[in-house]
């Protein structure tokens, strides 16, 4: 597969495993103890049994510049990885690339391929986060296809998979293009995890920014029910007594 042209300067060498000798540079056993507990590692948790090696995400964003270039083959090889910030590398250098000028349609269907056969090794919300909306969301968007596929992540057992049905919408949301927002946020107003009651929250406020109007009437519709953080997150840039009437809603039901 042919790399992604960018204007960054290319490396002398692209191999995955390249990538992952200039990772370990900065690899800190203090830095990695923080980020098990910020990612929630422990049994039981959300983020249980991932491995760091305690890079700064800033750093692995630079890191990622370099490497803007890499064939899809070497980083899908990157996303095989068991630790979190070669995987975190990995979907920087796909989101990077998306955002590239000279983009075909073509490479982004690639790069859209690549998230969705991937999508067991994207399991934590920052890796989501990074390129579900240019990635998955651009894709579709860009090419017209229908968007089926984010509805039946919507409703996969995999949260990471829900994660990205919602947060794919982002990238619709900037182009103005909010139904299918909404749509998807009724799929997962139940959903039992508290990082999807975020993440729809999150997505529903943006889209309000969009249509003030539509998202009051959805809230008019669910307020009382949502989960409470989903709430909140929606109502956020709400000013202070239209924030108190949906809180007020939701203790009434």
């Amino acid at each position: 597969m042919a790399a992604i042209e960018s204007i960054k300067e290319k490396p002398m060498n692209l191999a995955a495993g390249h990538f992952i000798e200039h990772i370990e540079k900065y690899r800190s056993p203090v830095e990695a103890m923080k980020q098990m507990r910020y990612f929630k590692t422990g049994e039981g948790q959300y983020g249980e049994g991932d491995v760091f090696m305690g890079v700064r995400m800033g750093q692995i964003f630079e890191m990622a510049k370099a490497y803007i270039h890499m064939p899809l083959e070497e980083i899908e090889l990157l996303l095989q990885s068991p630790i979190h910030e070669i995987r975190t590398g990995a979907l920087s250098i796909v989101d990077k690339q998306s955002r590239s000028k000279k983009i075909t349609l073509d490479q982004r269907k690639l790069l859209y391929e690549l998230y969705l056969r991937n999508t067991h090794r994207i399991n934590n919300w920052d890796l989501v986060d990074i390129c579900a909306p240019r990635v998955v969301g651009g894709y579709l968007y860009v090419s017209g296809e229908p968007r089926d596929v984010l509805y039946n992540l919507a409703v996969s057992e995999n949260i990471w998979e829900r994660r990205t049905a919602i947060v794919a919408t982002g990238y619709f949301i900037r182009k103005g293009d909010i139904e299918d927002t909404f749509r998807i946020a009724e799929l997962l107003l139940n959903d039992r995890e508290d990082l999807i009651h975020k993440a729809t929250g999150w997505m529903l406020r943006s889209a309000g920014q969009v249509n003030r109007p539509q998202l009051q009437k959805f809230l008019d519709k669910y307020a009382a029910t949502m989960p409470r953080t989903l709430l909140r997150y929606s109502i956020e840039h709400f000013d202070k007594p239209l924030r108190s009437h949906y809180m007020g809603l939701k203790r009434a039901g």
